[in-house]
């Protein structure tokens, strides 16, 4: 099957659009409707770099380190995985820090701390992105590690990438709704922040059914270049 650049490269920009779209109207709400950020001095706003951080991380970084074998195909794949491998340190980065603030606010404010279940979720995702993580560099950037082995691990890595992602997905918009019924005593009226909350949500799930479409379309994969040698190609990510 041939590369359909064109329907790609087209649809690959209306991803990132909505991917972006996400993380503006995240920032909206924490800023306009939740009071804006700080640190340890307040901690309701320190709050807020939770569900920002992991809107740019776990979200539209996330996302797009799935997609970049298949959107920057013209360079060589090592190069690609150093990328790959980069943008995931990125997103452990602001995982780290959204975790730290948001650890922080229920302390302080002697809320119980992983007893949702948007916390169940998010822990969860979190484990497997952790784990995929640390096994994918030893894996696949540790020149050591025979092909037959990555060729093996290839498949499972590719499935976890795209079930952590989907998750992530699953606890932003929980995450979104406990947040929304907590906070808004007037939810039910739908106030302007609660439709606010509401549409990120829905865009979170629309950027993710285009991602996965993106990811999983055959006619979207990378073909094999010469210049990448004996390194795999097999995953419908490329």
């Amino acid at each position: 099957m041939e590369e359909d650049l064109k329907s790609f490269n087209i649809l690959f920009g209306i991803t990132n659009g909505v991917g972006l779209l996400c993380v503006v109207l995240m920032l909206i709400w924490t800023s306009h409707y939740a009071g804006g950020f700080a640190w340890r001095s307040d901690p309701r706003r320190q709050f807020n770099w939770h569900p920002l951080l992991m809107t740019v991380g776990m979200i539209y970084l996330f996302a797009n380190s799935i997609m970049i074998y298949r959107a920057l195909r013209t360079i060589r794949k090592q190069k690609l995985k150093l990328i790959h491998a980069g943008i995931h340190s990125v997103v452990i980065l602001c995982i780290i820090v959204a975790q730290i603030a948001v650890f922080d606010f229920h302390n302080q404010m002697n809320i119980p701390n992983l007893y949702t279940l948007h916390s169940w979720i998010g822990l969860t995702t979190v484990i497997i992105y952790f784990v995929q993580w640390a096994l994918s560099l030893v894996v696949f950037l540790y020149p050591g590690i025979p092909l037959s082995i990555r060729a093996a691990i290839m498949p499972w890595h590719v499935f976890l990438g795209l079930f952590a992602f989907i998750l992530a997905i699953a606890t932003s918009v929980s995450g979104l709704l406990e947040k929304a019924i907590f906070k808004l005593k007037d939810y039910g009226d739908l106030p302007g922040e609660g439709i606010l909350m509401n549409v990120i949500g829905l865009f979170f799930i629309l950027f993710a059914v285009l991602v996965v479409y993106l990811t999983t379309e055959p006619k979207y994969k990378r073909h094999p270049r010469p210049e990448d040698g004996a390194l795999l190609s097999s995953s419908p990510n490329e």
